[in-house]
């Protein structure tokens, strides 16, 4: 019975990570978090784009295929897709500057599911799975920690605690936030910061290599807040939650963007 037991906690804790083909444990904004960004971007689309993208979903909302990205990954036949979900980058880099992963990464993942959603020859089933991992991937580029450093990869090694449980700084900024505040995606994308229609276009120019560097410049911002072993809680918390919240709405900002751009 005690074998049984332990059996089964371990493989509990083992299945709440994701492995990357390399043996890295990437994880992302958690299922609150995307489901938030797809519900967000939503209420940015025209009728006429969220008709199509309701063709090709098969009546699925962005909030319910936005984690189809990390529940693939349990299946090694898209073990191609792994690296898509980060791209780490050095302290003095920017993404142009930056040594490439020949496997890929968040860009030209992002561009790569763009190509085929504007192809007129791709198949219905092909567009569907690359708008799924679209709207996953714009999520994970608003995340600081997937535009982290090489060497802790991307902050997986930045051990902290969080409320007195060992953690790391990306599971910090991934998903333990948004679990303490305690709403629901829905929620969090009915209470977004009121903007005006200028201040959605600014958000919204630039390519993705822009925001990449954008979002590292937050990444350098997180590496700050906190030292190594840290114990982070309410204080952190009011510190660094407005900021979450931000890139929750911005991410399903120019979601809808791209969305608009490939489907309008």
């Amino acid at each position: 019975m005690k074998t049984n037991f332990l059996f089964i906690l371990a493989f509990v804790c083992i299945s709440n990570f994701s492995f990357a083909a390399n043996g890295e444990t990437e994880i992302d904004w958690g299922n609150t978090g995307h489901r938030a960004i797809g519900e967000i971007a939503t209420k940015h689309l025209s009728k006429r784009v969220q008709r199509k993208i309701k063709e090709l979903l098969n009546g699925q909302s962005l909030a319910m295929v936005s984690t189809f990205a990390d529940d693939i990954k349990s299946d090694k036949k898209y073990r191609d897709f792994y690296t898509w979900h980060y791209v780490n980058l050095n302290d003095d880099d920017t993404y142009q500057t930056s040594t490439k992963n020949p496997k890929g990464d968040l860009v030209t993942g992002i561009e790569k599911c763009k190509q085929v959603l504007l192809d007129k020859n791709a198949s219905k089933a092909d567009k569907s799975f690359y708008l799924k991992m679209l709207v996953h991937l714009i999520g994970d580029l608003h995340q600081p920690m997937h535009v982290g450093r090489v060497s802790d990869r991307g902050g997986n090694d930045f051990q902290v605690n969080w409320f007195n449980r060992g953690t790391n700084m990306h599971r910090v900024w991934d998903s333990q936030m948004i679990d303490s505040f305690n709403m629901t995606y829905t929620e969090l994308a009915s209470n977004t910061s009121v903007l005006s229609k200028a201040q959605i276009k600014e958000l919204q120019k630039g390519s993705v290599v822009d925001w990449t560097n954008e979002t590292k410049g937050l990444a350098q911002m997180v590496y700050h807040s906190a030292k190594s072993g840290e114990k982070l809680s309410y204080r952190y918390m009011y510190d660094y939650f407005k900021t979450v919240r931000s890139q929750l709405q911005k991410g399903g900002i120019r979601l809808a963007k791209v969305l608009t751009d490939v489907l309008g």
